[in-house]
Parts: C-alpha cells; structure tokens; sequence
C-alpha cells in the first residue's frame, strides 16, 4: 500500500507540479491528464486492483488527496467526483457492473455524480429527476446543476426516483438526450468542470441501473456522500499544508522594521494558528478514515465531523495566510488567491456548513439520550 500511495503521489507532482494557476485562470484541466491520472489509479484509488485500482485504505487515499489538493483543488475535485462515482457503483452495483464501469473508470475514463438540483441543493429529499421504466429500458427525464467534473465526464452517475423509491443510473455523457453546459466563472476550483446538466427522455438499458434499482433515497445519498465529504475533508487538509507552506516561506524571509515577520509576535501568532488548523484537520480526518477502514458504524457522522472541521480550518487558514502575504498574495495567479477562493467553495459543497452543524447536533442529542438510559 505505501508503494502505491508514493508512485501515486509522485505520479502527480509530475502531472500537476506547479501548472494549478494556469489551469485555474483558464478555468480548463487537460483531458489528457486527467486522462492519465484516472488510467494510473489515482483519481479513485480506493478501487480493488481487481477493477484496476490501487485498492489503497481510506487512510492513504485521505493522504494522496491531501497531496492533490495541496497543488490544485481542481484536480482534487475531479478526484472527488471519480471517487464517489467509483464508491457509489462498488457499492450498489453487481458484480457485472462493477467489473464493467468500474475497469472503465480505472483505465482513462472520467465521471461525474449528479446530486444537486435547482429545487434540491441542501435538501436532496427533493430531488424530482425521474428513472422509469420501459420495457428492458429505462428513461431518464431532469436537471442537475453545479455538478463537478461534468464537463469532462465520459459518465454521469445519476441520482433520481424511481417509482416511489430512488436508483441511481449511469449515463454516458454521449447519450441523446443528454445536454451539458459549463458553470461560468465559478468563484473556486474554476478548472474543476462544473456544469449543469440536462436529460431530456434519454433512453438506456435497464442495465444501466445500479443493483436494479428500488433502493432507499436516503441510503442512496448517504453511501455517495460519506464519501465524499471523506475526500473534501482531506482535500481542505491539502489547502491548509498550501497555505502553511506558503505562509512560512514569506514571513520568514520578508523583512519590516528591521526583522523577519515571522519574529513580530502577532504574526507569529498567526502562523501557530495556521498549524493548529492544519493539525486539527489532519487528525479529525484521520480518525474518520480509520473509522472507514475498520468499518465503524459511525463512520457517516466522522465523516461530516472531518468535513465540517476542515472546510472551516481552510476558510480561516487561508484568510489568515492571505493576510499574512497581504498584496503577495491578493491578485490572480498566487497560491493563496486560489486557496482563499477554493476554500470558501469547500464550506458549500458535499453539505454545507450549516447542515453539518444540524446533524452533528442531532448526534449529540442522541448521545445525550444514551448516556441517560
């Protein structure tokens, strides 16, 4: 497992390395490094070697992403979204599916998983895309909006109803019917191919049904976004290592009145909270991951835990970088500029902050009601 995490780790800094601002300006990844990283394992790469993946542990994959996201959050989203497009159809799909997509997924294909709708954001109860059944066909009728990576998708891991349960359906992006169009200038991960998505009567074959359909909404969102608030969480790890790098660098070498800023106290000040952000990040995510590799049952709420940390230690962190940096770092083109815009993004997505903040809640009052019995 470590020697897969180490080429996976070197496998990016040779596609990645210090190309995330031109990206990021462009508002465009190159197809054909994603193309790589997804054939080389390192966009899902919890996946089984027997799919071709690099079956590494939440742990290490937690650490990889953290590397990814350290030099381009868009890149990282990308990895987020092939992540949980991976885990959904290991998940809920059957053997033959499994072995189909998920060979496909391993070997230079790209995918992307639609949740969000326009009346369906924070509350995906309401999600209204409809999978019905035709014959030994199924017909996918909806929009989904702000789905990361669609841009670039070969396919679309669509969450509907079905019936008056929920499937969830892989489409390829090629499919008539299917309609893509780009977010414009999103505010963060601007090359992470955001887009909205249309599906109008796209027919496909029953099999393109996960496990058949008829399972429960709530069972359906969960499995997808454990994960993917696992992978936002490290993600935020990676925005933190960034900015502490680039916080230490500068303040240790610019000098006013006489000193490094490094040496003024309440500089210094900043830089301790800036590490104890990232310390703070690192061990709530990795916790969740060992809940995930040991198969607690409280993994889902860990999982928010970690995102919910993380995200808000990356939004304070960078604020507190780019103050640090100060006209450094406040134009386009600067690692902090991309973190600080990047991060804020992180406390929206996988459930923003205010419904992490209600669930973990809820996990307290439930604790509470335990601990009197």
């Amino acid at each position: 497992m470590a020697e897969h995490l180490a080429d996976a780790r070197a496998l990016v800094d040779e596609l990645v390395g210090d190309r995330a601002d031109a990206w990021d300006r462009a508002g465009h990844l190159p197809l054909p490094v994603l193309r790589e990283l997804g054939a080389r394992g390192a966009l899902c790469a919890q996946v089984s070697p027997d799919c071709g993946g690099l079956g590494l542990t939440s742990a290490d994959n937690g650490e990889l992403t953290a590397h990814t996201g350290s030099l381009c959050s868009s890149v990282r989203s990308v990895q987020t979204s092939q992540g949980m497009a991976a885990w959904t159809i290991g998940r809920l799909g059957t053997a033959e599916q499994r072995r189909a997509y998920l060979t496909e997924l391993t070997s230079g294909g790209l995918a992307a998983m639609a949740f969000s709708e326009p009346d369906a954001g924070s509350d995906l109860s309401a999600v209204g895309t409809r999978i019905e059944p035709d014959g030994d066909e199924v017909v996918v009728t909806g929009r989904k909006v702000w789905i990361t990576a669609a841009a670039y998708a070969d396919l679309i891991v669509v969450v509907g109803r079905f019936g008056t349960d929920a499937a969830v359906v892989v489409v390829p992006s090629t499919a008539a019917g299917v309609h893509v169009e780009r977010v414009p200038n999103p505010v963060g991960c601007r090359a992470a191919g955001h887009a909205d998505v249309r599906f109008d009567s796209v027919r496909l074959p029953a099999s393109a049904v996960l496990g058949g359909g008829r399972q429960s909404l709530a069972m359906v969102i969960t499995t997808a976004l454990t994960y993917g608030r696992m992978s936002v969480a490290w993600g935020c790890v990676g925005i933190l290592r960034a900015c502490l790098r680039e916080a230490t660098v500068h303040t240790g070498t610019r000098v006013q009145f006489g000193k490094p800023l490094a040496e003024h106290q309440l500089v210094a000040r900043r830089l301790a909270e800036l590490l104890v952000a990232e310390r703070v990040a690192t061990r709530t995510c990795e916790h969740a991951s060992a809940c995930w590799d040991s198969g607690d049952p409280d993994l889902a709420v860990e999982a928010i835990l970690a995102k919910h940390v993380s995200s808000g230690n990356a939004t304070q962190g960078a604020a507190s970088a780019m103050q640090l940096l100060a006209s450094r770092a406040a134009h386009d083109g600067t690692v902090i500029a991309r973190a600080y815009r990047d991060a804020k993004l992180m406390e929206i997505i996988e459930g923003t902050t205010e419904i992490c903040q209600i669930v973990l809640a809820q996990h307290a009052m439930a604790g509470s009601g335990r601990s009197r019995d």
